[in-house]
């Protein structure tokens, strides 16, 4: 009996590990998002209710079928759950039936989209791509801290400058806070706010040049930076072999320099 258990786990860990598996599965995330794109246009979802609904019942039970087969693959059980992959999977599969009725069908919309995310898990590319960028977070801490303080000092500082003759801008900390944000993502700031303001304050570009260039072009760079190298970082952790295969290289390299240089100083004494 268990010999036979054994040779169904193996079936079906080979087939859930087979590339046509993962192109079936993606196949049905691009469905289902297709899908909850269409329920957005209510001339289309209103009078074809009840197909949206079955067709999302179906896909629903057809992932939960694919996330039950891959638990069944994995000896011994618990260690399916070892991945926080599996454990997003699992959770936004079991919620789309805990939150089925008619009191949660808000939830179970926003629930569908999710489900679209479920092309990081499937896609092995994806996956290592978020696995290191979450990777970053600890390393991004001091420089959003140190943002967050040149944030704050300007807007305390613009409010107190501007915040009479622009209150609409500049009327307390929170308004600041936003234009702030608007400025250093440099969309349509020089219109809207740097150019009228300039009317009643003439010297108030030093203000808004100043956070550019801090703001924008050191911190973002800064964080761009960070993020750049700890994701090449866990690309070159993610391959070992292609990492050693470079170490190896180097050594080479600085052996025959090394046996030049030997030759070079044996001629040199004769």
């Amino acid at each position: 009996m268990s010999e036979r258990k054994s040779y169904w786990r193996q079936r079906i860990a080979f087939f859930t590990e087979h590339r046509n598996f993962t192109i079936i599965v993606m196949s049905l995330i691009f469905i289902n998002a297709v899908v909850v794109g269409m329920e957005t246009y209510r001339e289309l979802y209103i009078p074809y209710a009840d197909w949206f609904h079955l067709i999302d019942r179906i896909l629903l039970w057809v992932f939960t079928i694919e996330i039950a087969m891959r638990m069944i693959a994995v000896k011994p059980f618990h260690l399916f759950f070892r991945s926080g992959w599996n454990w997003f999977d699992f959770l936004i599969i079991a919620a789309g039936h805990l939150f089925a009725g008619a009191h949660f069908v808000t939830v179970l919309r926003v629930l569908r989209v999710l489900r679209v995310l479920r092309a990081v898990t499937v896609i092995p590319s994806l996956r290592r791509l978020v696995d290191a960028m979450m990777r970053t977070i600890p390393s991004l801490f001091n420089i959003l801290f140190l943002m967050g303080l040149i944030f704050y000092i300007y807007a305390v500082i613009g409010t107190m400058l501007y915040g009479t003759v622009f209150p609409e801008y500049f009327g307390n900390l929170q308004r600041s806070l936003l234009t702030l944000f608007q400025t250093v993502t440099l969309e349509s700031w020089t219109e809207a706010v740097l150019r009228p303001l300039l009317e009643m304050e003439p010297l108030s570009w030093i203000y808004f040049i100043s956070f550019v260039l801090v703001g924008t072009f050191l911190l973002f760079n800064l964080l761009i930076g960070v993020i750049v190298n700890n994701v090449e970082r866990a690309a070159d952790e993610d391959d070992p072999s292609e990492n050693a295969a470079r170490k190896k290289d180097i050594e080479d390299l600085h052996t025959e320099v090394r046996e030049l240089k030997e030759m070079i100083k044996s001629k040199n004494d004769d």
